[in-house]
């Protein structure tokens, strides 16, 4: 059993909060995407209006264990401070995250406050998941919470080793809300259970679409990784993106779908060029007539018009990974029609998830990240969820 923050006593108490505020910076160093930011307020909020003291720990970057200015969280405490001012919340920050210096500043702090924690990643010790570090981050709170749903799928110290300091933890409110639609995706869906699977590689999907294949009805398959279908299925296919390694797997996938029961399909066209850049120099082809030299770079309209029916009459739909190189804007028209399926899908009463990762940008990039029902924030950890991997990060909060 996984408590929620909100059936805690936090009243005059120190909670200590993970958090993934592992956000985007521009070269200035200016926050792009305060996404993670905005997820995490409503279990602060828990905190601070019942009268606690939210000490937040997070990582940024890749410092590779030591401190580095580039990756300081000071600007993100500046921010989240803008952000709390109209509510009244002070947000303090400290320039280390274990220490007698963190361990001042959480001693200072009002309850009522927040406490914004350096960068774990400058210290090796916190991806070691070092019981060491683990004691001292653990003296900085009376209790402790994840709310971190994107790296809950990492054993390090800040997610799992820490959390047995405590008798009292527990989740935040977004990895409650992960769990709810994610495990009722899996375990108990409206039907028709749909997945869409992208990307540019099957390598990275294979144990998700084997275990999709024991809950689906329909798996749609698009982005990079539908080439090397196509080639399993004995179609040539230029010089589009194939893993040559991966092909009899492959094979072996829609062999299983068809023994299952499960509709695996593949895309019926594709758009293609000649070379791997945003060139509008391209043209749609059918899948079986691939020109030599020619390369796949998105799905092509009737595959598009295809996936969309699926999904509109589906009862739940799982989406992760695009459908193309949707970083061009010539050949982001499938993932756009993905997203904007999801969008109609929703409005008519399906249930649409989005897996995080590229797929969550994507609906974000074309205005509907608030019209599905749910966008996770977790890349990696929701595609381990799906494979029905035990997440570190989560299975240390259960009492």
């Amino acid at each position: 059993m996984i408590r929620s923050i909100s059936d805690m006593e936090v009243a005059g108490k120190r909670v200590l909060v993970r958090v993934d505020f592992n956000i985007p910076l521009d070269e200035s160093g200016a926050i792009t995407d305060d996404t993670r930011i905005v997820e995490s307020i409503p279990t602060i909020m828990s905190i601070v209006d019942r009268g606690g003291v939210a000490i937040l720990m997070s990582h940024l970057g890749r410092p590779k264990g030591k401190p580095n200015d580039k990756y300081t969280l000071r600007p993100v405490a500046e921010h989240l401070a803008s952000m709390m001012r109209m509510r009244g919340v002070a947000v303090n920050f400290a320039p280390e995250c274990a220490g007698p210096v963190a361990e001042e500043a959480v001693a200072q702090a009002p309850y009522g406050s927040i406490v914004l924690l350096e960068n774990l990643r400058f210290h090796a010790e916190e991806e070691a998941n070092d019981p060491d570090f683990c004691a001292q981050l653990a003296r900085l709170g009376d209790m402790y919470c994840n709310d971190a749903f994107g790296t809950a799928h990492r054993a390090h110290a800040s997610t799992a080793g820490i959390a047995s300091h405590f008798a009292a933890r527990c989740a935040g409110l977004l990895i409650m809300k992960e769990l709810e639609y994610l495990g009722k995706a899996l375990a108990n869906p409206k039907r028709p259970l749909v997945a869409i699977m992208g990307g540019s590689k099957i390598s990275g999907k294979i144990d998700v679409i084997n275990a999709l294949l024991s809950s689906c009805d329909t798996i749609l398959i698009g982005g990079g990784m539908m080439f090397t279908f196509l080639k399993a299925k004995g179609l040539g296919i230029g010089s589009s993106l194939v893993e040559d390694d991966r092909v009899e797997l492959a094979r072996q996938l829609m062999q299983l779908a068809s023994e299952k029961g499960v509709q695996l399909i593949i895309p019926s066209d594709a758009v293609v060029a000649s070379t791997f850049a945003d060139t509008p120099d391209n043209h749609v082809v059918s899948v079986d007539a691939i020109p030599d030299g020619m390369m796949g770079l998105d799905i092509g309209p009737d595959t598009q018009r295809a996936f969309a029916g699926v999904v509109g009459s589906a009862g739940t739909v799982i989406w992760n990974g695009p459908m193309g190189v949707f970083e061009f804007k010539n050949f982001q028209a499938g993932t756009r029609a993905v997203a904007d399926a999801m969008a109609s899908a929703t409005a008519t009463g399906v249930i649409t998830i989005v897996g995080g990762g590229d797929s969550a940008a994507a609906v974000t990039q074309f205005g509907h990240a608030k019209n599905v029902t749910h966008v996770s924030t977790g890349g990696g950890a929701s595609l381990e969820f799906l494979e029905g991997k035990a997440l570190p990060g989560v299975i240390a909060l259960e009492a």
